[in-house]
């Protein structure tokens, strides 16, 4: 087998993940933690992505509620916070103490929540999908999942892990 990635493949590979992705947020009405009703939800990426993913979320008629946010930025994330705030009030928990700031607040989101939404840049993508399926938690992946073939092969590999 050719073990070099044609673009034509890389595509259509990225584009089977993708609509994965998509299909894949039904999840959100499946998963949930031990004991409990909440589907708790951690945001990956603060921005205009982000927020309407999380609005979708709560429209999804389920039982949810955003625990965690991490982005690179503050201002991404306070501009967000104070947009999701306004819209849905105490049906969010993020106290500050789960906002977390810089390159690799993901990996305390994640711990945080059984959902992850991931509407960061696609060249991150793949190391924050591979920490959360590592963790054992359901994602929620903006598509493109990654910008290059060694970054497809991380998701590749982690959607396998994924499915043990």
């Amino acid at each position: 087998m050719n073990d070099k990635l044609k673009r034509r493949d890389f595509i259509k590979t990225s584009g089977t993940l993708a609509t994965g992705a998509i299909v894949g947020s039904s999840i959100v009405g499946s998963a949930y933690a031990a004991g409990s009703d909440i589907i708790k939800i951690a945001l990956i990426g603060c921005g205009g992505r982000g927020t309407g993913a999380v609005f979708d979320a709560y429209a999804s008629g389920q039982t949810v509620q955003l625990v965690a946010m991490a982005d690179v930025f503050q201002e991404n994330l306070d501009k967000t916070y104070k947009t999701i705030k306004a819209k849905f009030g105490n049906k969010i928990d993020v106290p500050e103490s789960r906002r977390y700031v810089g390159l690799e607040a993901y990996k305390s989101a994640i711990a945080d929540a059984d959902v992850v939404i991931l509407t960061t840049p696609p060249g991150f993508r793949p190391d924050h999908f591979q920490e959360a399926v590592k963790a054992g938690k359901h994602v929620f992946m903006e598509k493109p999942v990654a910008v290059d073939v060694p970054g497809i092969r991380k998701v590749l590999d982690a959607a396998k892990v994924a499915k043990e």
